[in-house]
């Protein structure tokens, strides 16, 4: 199951993790983030043990948006060693998840 990152999780989550984390910002009345929700489950599944994968509601955690630039969404960041390396924004079909993800962690 795809993890929950919150404002006060976030940097010992995924800026302290070793491993690729996979950030998918989202809101409930979003359309576009409910339609990739279980892509992102999925993803946590299949990479689990070797990818972080996990969500931020926009709405509880503005701060994270903030921090991060999210003017839209569904935006979801892929960090590795505290830092942003890629960036995918808008619902967008698994098999580019997948491509990001296997180029970030090879």
């Amino acid at each position: 199951m795809a993890l929950e990152f919150t404002d006060t999780n976030f940097k010992e989550k995924v800026l302290d993790s070793e491993k690729l984390s996979v950030i998918d910002f989202w809101a409930e009345w979003c359309g576009p983030c409910r339609a990739i929700g279980p892509v992102i489950e999925e993803l946590s599944k299949e990479y689990n043990g070797k990818v972080n994968i996990g969500k931020v509601n926009v709405d509880v955690n503005p701060q994270l948006s903030m921090n991060f630039g999210i003017t839209s969404i569904p935006a979801i960041l892929f960090v590795k060693d505290g830092k942003v390396v890629d960036k995918l924004v808008g619902a967008q079909p698994k098999a580019n998840f997948v491509k990001k993800i296997e180029q970030h962690i090879a």
